[in-house]
C-alpha cells in the first residue's frame, strides 16, 4: 500500500489530515450560523424600516434552530446538551414574541447551564456520569486502551476517584457559566421585549457571551482535561500521544 512521508498508508494519512480542516470548518459554520449571523440580524434589521422587531427576532432564531435540527437529523440522536440548547432558543423566541419582562431572559440564560451543572453532579450517582460524555469519551481518548491498562495495574478505583474530581470541576464550570449568564443578561437586556432595542440588546448579549462566559469556562474545562491526562498517565503509564485520538 502507498505510504505517506510519515510512514502511514496514504489513505489513512489523508483521513487524518482531512479531519482537522473538517473540524475547523464545522466550528466556523457553527460560529457563523449561531453567533455572527443572528447577531447581525438582531442589531441591523430590527428597525421598522427593515424587518421589524418581530420578524428580525424570528429570522435570527431560525438560523440556530434550523442548524440544531440539521445536527439532530445528521447524527440521528438527541443528546442532553443539544436538546437544552434547542429549548433555550425556543424560550428566547417565546419571551420575545410574548413580550414578557426582560428579566425572564436573565432567568432563562442562567437556568440552562445551571440544569447541566446539576445534572452533571447527579450523574455521579448513576452508572453514566456525564464526565464520560463531555471529556472521557472515544471522541477525545482511546478509552479501550486506558481501561485495559487500568485493569492490568488494578488502578480502576483510583481512576474512578479521578473522574469524580473531574466531574466536580466540570459542574463548577457550568455553575460559573450560569452566574455569568445571569449577570450579563441582567446588565444588557433591559428594554421591553418586542422592541428594536430589545433585539439589539439580545444581539449584544449574544456577541459578548463568548469572551465573557465561554472563555472563562473553557479555561476550567481545559484545566480539568489536563488533570485527567495527568492522572491517566500516573495510573496507566501511558503517554499523552498514546491515549489521545488523532
Amino acid at each position: 500500500m502507498p505510504q505517506s512521508p510519515h510512514g502511514e498508508p496514504q489513505n489513512q494519512a489523508a483521513h487524518h489530515n482531512a479531519k482537522k480542516p473538517n473540524s475547523f470548518n464545522h466550528m466556523m459554520v457553527e460560529l457563523a450560523v449561531c453567533i455572527i449571523a443572528p447577531t447581525l440580524i438582531l442589531k441591523k434589521l430590527s428597525g421598522d424600516e427593515q424587518l421589524g422587531p418581530v420578524l428580525a427576532l424570528i429570522a435570527a432564531l431560525a438560523l440556530p434552530l434550523a442548524y440544531s435540527l440539521y445536527q439532530f437529523y445528521r447524527e440521528k440522536k438527541f443528546g442532553f446538551v443539544p436538546v437544552l440548547g434547542f429549548i433555550s432558543i425556543l424560550l428566547t423566541g417565546g419571551i420575545g414574541l410574548l413580550q414578557l419582562p426582560p428579566e425572564y431572559i436573565a432567568i432563562k440564560e442562567a437556568t440552562i447551564p445551571l440544569v447541566i451543572g446539576l445534572a452533571t453532579l447527579i450523574s455521579l450517582k448513576t452508572p453514566f456520569p456525564l464526565v464520560r460524555t463531555f471529556l472521557y469519551n472515544d471522541m477525545v481518548l482511546n478509552v479501550p486502551l486506558i481501561e485495559s491498562e487500568l485493569e492490568k495495574r488494578n488502578t480502576q478505583a483510583q481512576f474512578e476517584r479521578t473522574l469524580t474530581v473531574a466531574t466536580l470541576w466540570l459542574a463548577a464550570s457550568f455553575f460559573l457559566s450560569s452566574t455569568l449568564n445571569y449577570l450579563l443578561a441582567k446588565w444588557i437586556v433591559v428594554s421591553p421585549a418586542g422592541s428594536a432595542a430589545f433585539n439589539d440588546e439580545l444581539g449584544t448579549m449574544n456577541l459578548l457571551s463568548y469572551p465573557v462566559i465561554v472563555l472563562p469556562c473553557m479555561v476550567i474545562m481545559v484545566g480539568t482535561l489536563f488533570y485527567l491526562f495527568k492522572q491517566i498517565k500516573a495510573l496507566t503509564g501511558l503517554e499523552l500521544e498514546d491515549v489521545v485520538n488523532q
